[in-house]
């Protein structure tokens, strides 16, 4: 992931731009070429802070939000997104001032093209912005949560939803399971996704079990080359001798590598417990279903974690297309259309 960021650097925007382990990071992002840093805060405080810490970061760009010559309109921005929520334009120019904020209108305008956050802040108080200003990806209702889990044993897991949708729809759940999918291919991980229950394969009848089995219903309706099975209990999924010699039926080989959750007090459970008690690696979270990429650090998070999200948000940003050059291109187009000319020319006639 990181020699995919490292082909095309991204503009990375810190809202926590005067955090020394933010600038830590920073300063091997940008010795190893993963990624351009855009700090947000004071200038004076974060320069001092650059030389204290020994930091060789003259070079990235420094954005004093109150000081921006952006400011303007990004607060007339926020107001038109917000308007109809609720939002006045003063209550808009308040709010700007929130780095999260101001960081999101950055990532939404084409200024940058990846926010991370979430260092010093609880996770609602950094998602929440970005989900007011930063439109969904299209064909997706609602964002989601992955962790990358690396076992003792140096496999690679893929687990959601961990920390957005609290109790997920069957519909929610498919949703989820396509986008984790998606996600273990940027990482050329082959996909082999499993429902998790309490039950295996209709074990039990029960309304939980069973929304777990419509939701790999849809999935196979909407993605009919995926490998998905469910419903399914824990060791049945990352075991392959249990399926194979007691579910020979199933859809699955050789062990998923992609495990949804019913909820997510299970999938939150989950994760923290195979990192503190079974010695795996988490990397994440990664949020899902944006139409840009934003990402929440873990309170306190170190130095090797925030590298590693930014390198995700990188090779997500290198696949989203250039806002501003989509701006313009559309004006181009608008301006060569046909209507367009013969309504050129009437006028100069």
């Amino acid at each position: 992931m990181i020699r995919k960021a490292q082909s095309k650097p991204r503009r990375v925007v810190f809202p926590e731009g005067e955090e020394s382990e933010i600038l830590r990071a920073c300063q091997i992002l940008v010795d190893e070429e993963i990624a351009r840093p855009i700090l947000l805060g004071d200038n004076a405080r974060i320069r001092a802070k650059m030389a204290e810490l020994h930091l060789q970061l003259e070079d990235v760009r420094v954005v004093e939000p109150s000081a921006s010559p952006r400011l303007t309109y990004y607060i007339e921005e926020l107001y038109k997104i917000r308007q109809r929520k609720g939002v006045t334009r003063k209550e808009a120019a308040e709010l700007i001032s929130n780095p999260n904020v101001f960081g999101s209108m950055m990532v939404h305008l084409g200024d940058a093209d990846a926010m991370i956050s979430g260092l010093t802040h609880h996770y609602p108080e950094t998602i929440r912005p970005a989900l007011q200003v930063i439109a969904m990806r299209k064909g997706v209702g609602k964002v989601s949560g992955l962790y990358l889990l690396i076992s003792p044993r140096g496999k690679l897991y893929f687990l959601a939803d961990c920390t957005v949708n609290i109790e997920p729809t069957e519909e929610e759940l498919a949703e989820i399971a396509i986008c984790a999918a998606e996600m273990a291919r940027r990482f050329n991980v082959e996909p082999s996704v499993a429902f998790l229950s309490f039950s295996n394969f209709g074990s039990t009848q029960h309304p939980a079990a069973q929304k777990i089995r419509r939701a790999v219903e849809i999935v196979r309706q909407r993605a009919p080359t995926l490998m998905v099975d469910g419903e399914m209990q824990a060791d049945t999924a990352v075991v392959p001798e249990i399926i194979e010699e007691t579910y020979p039926f199933s859809l699955l080989r050789g062990g998923a590598n992609v495990l949804i959750f019913p909820s997510l007090e299970a999938g939150n459970i989950a994760y923290k417990l195979l990192a503190r008690i079974g010695g795996a690696q988490v990397i994440g979270p990664v949020l899902m279903g944006l139409s840009k990429p934003v990402h929440v650090l873990q309170r306190g998070a170190e130095v090797n974690d925030i590298v590693n999200i930014v390198a995700i948000a990188v090779v997500e940003s290198q696949e989203v297309p250039d806002s501003r050059k989509q701006a313009e291109a559309q004006l181009m187009k608008r301006m060569l259309a046909p209507n367009s000319r013969s309504r050129v020319k009437k006028t100069r006639a």
